[in-house]
């Protein structure tokens, strides 16, 4: 008779995509867990993202407090650069409020001790600590007053100035993110756009040699609704045909970057027949397709929405309302999400900022990716609402931790993965998605593969990979960091060890655990992981990868 090793290994090959994985369960879980059939194609990617994919916003808002300054904490430095490459969004609605004016020379009060950088790249020059205490005191008492405004949609107009736009840059700069900035539409002649305001912010821009990029306008389609003016498709294309033509005017701007036309979700069909007139004037001037999207109103939001598989389903509709017309009129341009998160509105309170939240942003990554959006652009960095990746107080919020393991774990070339539940009542509570392996994780072999699942029921899950055995399987397990506040904390473990900073200029080092050769894949009810499995060996991710911006 054989060894009992030997018996195991020969049954767990037999099992593979016939009967269930063998492997014991946590204790006490058997009656709770579930199988799930999970069936890789390794032999073709997909399609290939952009390896800016995961990307950032910032808010216009933070202009009308003195929020913009922190942009000179190192802390917050330190927390942006670990999510580059990527871009960074400066727009939102009051992005088409804003006025440069070049002399506007406001600054902090010298007692705290404030400088203006001196040089776009000038990395050194930060605040003190007590200066980010006082304007991290400064936005908390604020935030009532700019959600009020995005709730009554009352605005008035908002001042940048050439301080403000090197601070910008600056943050940009020293955190490794591209800088898009959304220049105001609503300033009009008569129907058409007028560019003289931001003539004044380019020539400005061009003279520091800012390397940066451009929107014009954010969510055209409600410009009637915050500022009374209605406008026509075919117009906003053809004030992107000026805006192109005035970015061509400068020589550091020839080959820039211009994005939009940053519509909102397509809920109704207005939405769908403003974006057709736009890309018929002015889709082939513009490097990506923008538009924006939202699961649920922040202020009605429940938890059973957060964890509700037709919720996050309702996204494949979305972007195939979009690709389908996009495909008819300027089928070679890509597709961004230029702007999303979980709940519209400032994001949803005690949710939009906890654990649960990871459910309705990993989901949205993976199948953004999958289904050919090439950018996924997250409302917001920090700033004032729920939605944010870094809280008012500067410290990271469980969706941060979740962006950060993203990046260093998950490369630019999307694999097809299906998932089957042997219980078709369960069918969609897990949610399974494949990447190769970041290349520049320099850690892991030629043909990894990155897998990351959701589990959005109350039971355990049993993950079979077929049909291969594999025995070099690194699990990234995230998990509530206070166990008695559950979905509901502000905090996250990562294979059971607390997620923080070691200190303002250093994130912790993200350590994976090595599963059991042969042992199943379990993921506990209401969690989300991250696997590398090193020895798939899959050819798509075999061969040289595309370079990406920076290493991890």
């Amino acid at each position: 008779m054989g060894s009992p090793g030997l018996l195991l290994l020969s049954l767990r090959l037999l099992s593979c995509c016939l009967i269930p994985g063998l492997g014991a369960a946590s204790p006490g879980s058997e009656r709770r867990l579930q199988l799930v059939r999970v069936q890789p194609e390794f032999a073709h990617s997909l399609r290939t993202v952009s390896p800016r994919f995961l990307s950032v916003a910032l808010d216009a808002s933070l202009l009308r407090t003195e929020s913009l300054d922190l942009l000179r904490s190192q802390k917050l430095i330190t927390l942006a650069r670990g999510l580059s490459p990527g871009y960074l969004r400066f727009g939102g609605t009051g992005a088409d409020f804003i006025l440069f004016q070049p002399n506007d020379c406001s600054f902090l009060p010298r007692e705290y001790g404030w400088k203006s950088p001196n040089t776009p790249g000038d990395c050194s020059n930060t605040i003190p600590f007590e200066v980010e205490e006082y304007l991290t005191y400064l936005l908390v008492l604020q935030t009532p007053v700019i959600l009020k405004e995005k709730f009554q949609q009352d605005f008035t107009n908002i001042t940048i100035s050439e301080r403000s736009m090197d601070i910008l840059n600056s943050f940009a700069n020293c955190s490794g993110l591209h800088l898009i900035f959304g220049l105001n539409a609503l300033l009009r002649k008569g129907h058409a756009w007028d560019s003289s305001n931001a003539q004044k912010l380019l020539q400005y821009c061009a003279s520091r040699k800012y390397n940066m990029s451009w929107e014009l306008g954010n969510e055209p389609n409600s410009f009637r609704k915050k500022a009374h003016i209605k406008i026509q498709g075919t117009q906003l294309g053809q004030d992107f045909q000026h805006l192109h033509s005035l970015l061509h005017t400068f020589r550091i701007y020839n080959h820039t970057g211009l994005y939009g036309p940053d519509i909102g979700q397509p809920r109704k069909r207005p939405i769908i027949t403003l974006l057709k007139g736009f890309l018929g004037t002015g889709g082939k001037v513009v490097d990506a397709i923008t538009w924006h999207h939202y699961y649920v109103n922040g202020r009605n939001a429940s938890l059973k929405d957060f964890l509700s598989p037709q919720v996050l389903d309702s996204l494949v509709l979305k972007i195939n309302q979009i690709f389908q017309v996009v495909a008819k009129i300027v089928p070679d341009k890509k597709v961004w999400l230029g702007e999303t998160s979980s709940a519209f509105g400032g994001g949803a309170p005690d949710l939009s900022d906890k654990y649960v939240a990871g459910f309705m942003w990993l989901d949205k990554l993976g199948l953004s990716a999958k289904l050919g959006i090439d950018v996924v652009i997250r409302q917001a960095l920090f700033g004032a609402g729920y939605y944010q990746l870094v809280d008012r107080t500067l410290d990271p919020l469980p969706d941060y931790w979740l962006s950060l393991i993203y990046k260093r774990l998950v490369g630019t070339k999307v694999l097809n993965v299906s998932a089957v539940h042997r219980d078709a009542a369960s069918n969609g509570t897990l949610r399974v998605y494949m990447h190769c392996t970041n290349p520049n994780s320099r850690i892991y072999q030629k043909g990894s593969v990155t897998m990351f699942a959701l589990n959005l029921s109350d039971q355990d899950k049993r993950i079979l990979l077929c049909c291969s055995l594999f025995n070099k399987t690194i699990q990234f397990l995230l998990q509530p960091g206070d166990s008695e506040r559950g979905l509901y904390s502000q905090s996250v473990q990562l294979n059971g060890e607390l997620l923080k900073m070691v200190d303002r200029k250093t994130l912790p080092v993200i350590k994976g655990k090595a599963l059991q050769a042969g042992s199943p894949i379990i993921l506990p009810a209401h969690s989300y992981a991250f696997y590398v499995v090193q020895d798939a060996k899959a050819p798509a991710c075999s061969e040289t990868a595309s370079t990406q911006s920076a290493a991890v």
